[in-house]
């Protein structure tokens, strides 16, 4: 038997099925506030939201205007999809009559330096956020920033970790276990999530706007000289216009195990490169202008499309975290906003992410060399760019296999899975799932991206047109039905206590910005030796 099928029937047998029930999975969903007139807002951070530094639910990203939404964990994808729902229908009730872009690719923008910088109050490391933002705005401009996406964060519980290290017979700790198992699946994710940007990718056009003053291979849409796309694209935002990085092209992180990962990061973390050593960390006033003059400035400057995640506690930094416990979950960073979906996603997507996680965790995974590191680059530069032209083909071994072949054997291998997962939860419902997931396969038209640019054509209208219209219909959508009373005041709550919890951060720091920087780069010199 393949290891797939060994390890799926461990967790599928009758005593340890119950478990696959307790996978857990969280959201974080970006979302750019606009006007009613589709520009980007320059409004601050409504007060009645909280704080964007200790907020639990209501944070924002890059921007002062790009909000960021945070579903705790939970077991229940209806409780997260309705965990999400709650935070957009309380958000709508404080910010006027703005909008929430449904969009990933951004509404129309001006010049790049009227983009607003998030701000986080006065404490260091409020103030460390911003400049982390002012430096991303000096090295890779800011117009690529208001960009927005959903990261799922997932999970498997401990009964289930117990059951398959007792099935591959591993001797060592659990958690040195959980952690090898992670960066299996992570390069299994590598391989294959070319199949979740073909299935899921829903930004296929932009606006002019966004690509003003930049080289570019999109076309005009007809005669529409406002909207540029390529016919068969899937998600720009995952291609060379989006989170993409000439300084970081030079950088090959490897996901063979934890060290050489950390090992990889650091370096970056803790090198000099020239061209942002040029920039300079400070202005002649004194006045920052990024943290450092490194490749990167800390992990998340790092752009992947999966990254192993460890909970931070206080001050101490991702990798840190990472090497002292090892992996806790894994973050999902290459899905676009569905804008025909009110909340951007929904439990049939919820549920294929599953199946499809559950197999690069089951399935053999070989380490990755620098071939396979190329194809995979690759990969996704085709699937970004054609992912929908028919006959299209990937890279794969020492040759190429048509995109439909090398689906068809993962809609195979994923179809067991979905049915153990249907077993443990009493219904069908990631069967359907994976079925309907099929059914884009076979039928391109029925992707998101290629329901986009139709409804652009049919309706005589821009991509900025059709996705405002968007904009405006979610908006009524979430302020047609009241918010539970109770929830709301949850809502408040939490927005008071928020504030309240900043405030004492200010006041409890004693360091000077300098040492607090100083002090937090420091930690990146923790020995890798055993």
């Amino acid at each position: 038997m393949s290891l797939l099928t060994t390890r799926l029937a461990a967790l599928n047998s009758t005593e340890n099925q119950c478990h696959l029930s307790d996978i857990q999975r969280g959201i974080e969903k970006e979302s750019l506030r606009v006007t009613p007139a589709g520009e980007l807002a320059n409004t601050l951070h409504p007060k009645a939201l909280g704080s964007t530094l200790t907020h639990p639910s209501i944070t924002t990203d890059f921007s002062e205007s790009l909000l960021e939404f945070i579903t705790a964990p939970s077991s229940s994808i209806d409780e997260v999809l309705s965990n999400l729902d709650d935070v957009h229908r309380f958000t709508y009730r404080h910010i006027g009559d703005e909008l929430l872009w449904v969009n990933s690719m951004p509404c129309m923008l001006g010049r790049d330096e009227d983009i607003p910088l998030g701000q986080y109050g006065s404490s260091n490391i409020g103030q460390m956020k911003t400049i982390y933002r002012r430096g991303l705005g000096h090295r890779y401009g800011r117009l690529m920033q208001t960009i927005a996406g959903i990261h799922y964060n997932w999970s498997l519980p401990d009964a289930c970790w117990q059951v398959l290290q007792q099935s591959d017979s591993y001797s060592g700790s659990l958690q040195d276990y959980k952690t090898e198992r992670y960066f299996d699946l992570i390069r299994n994710f590598r391989r294959h999530f070319w199949l979740l940007v073909y299935l899921f990718g829903a930004a296929p056009a932009v606006c002019r706007s966004f690509v003003k003053d930049r080289a570019h291979r999109l076309q005009p849409m007809g005669s529409d000289d406002h909207s540029l796309h390529l016919p068969y694209a899937t998600s720009l935002r995952m291609g060379d216009l989006g989170y993409q990085s000439n300084a970081q092209a030079s950088l090959i992180v490897c996901y063979n195990n934890l060290p050489r990962y950390i090992e990889n990061l650091r370096g970056a973390l803790t090198t000099p490169y020239p061209a942002y050593e040029a920039v300079g960390v400070k202005a002649p006033g004194g006045k920052y202008r990024q943290l450092s003059p490194h490749l990167l400035q800390i992990e998340n400057e790092f752009y992947s499309t999966i990254r192993p995640k460890r909970t931070a506690q206080g001050n101490e930094t991702a990798l840190q975290a990472l090497w002292q416990r090892g992996v806790e979950y894994i973050e999902v960073r290459c899905v676009d906003l569905n804008p025909y979906m009110p909340v951007g996603i929904d439990a049939e997507q919820m549920r294929f992410l599953d199946v499809f996680l559950m197999h690069c965790l089951l399935q053999d995974s070989p380490q990755t060399d620098n071939r396979e590191y190329g194809q995979i680059l690759e990969n996704q530069r085709r699937i970004v760019d054609r992912g929908r032209e028919p006959e299209l083909g990937l890279s794969r071994g020492d040759g190429e296999t048509s995109l439909q072949e090398w689906a068809g054997e993962l809609f195979a291998q994923l179809q067991p899975i979905a049915q153990a997962l249907d077993e443990s939860h009493t219904g069908n419902a990631h069967a359907e799932a994976v079925n309907a997931m099929a059914q884009r396969l076979q039928n391109p038209e029925l992707t998101p991206a290629a329901q986009l640019l139709e409804e652009v054509r049919s309706s005589d209208s821009t991509y900025f047109q059709t996705a405002l219209r968007h904009a405006q219909q979610h908006r009524e959508f979430f302020l047609d039905s009241p918010l539970d009373p109770a929830i709301e005041e949850q809502f408040i709550s939490l927005a008071a206590h928020s504030l309240e919890d900043q405030k004492a951060i200010e006041a409890a720091d004693t360091l000077s910005f300098d040492d607090f920087l100083s002090a937090y780069y420091q930690q990146y010199q923790f020995s890798l030796g055993s």
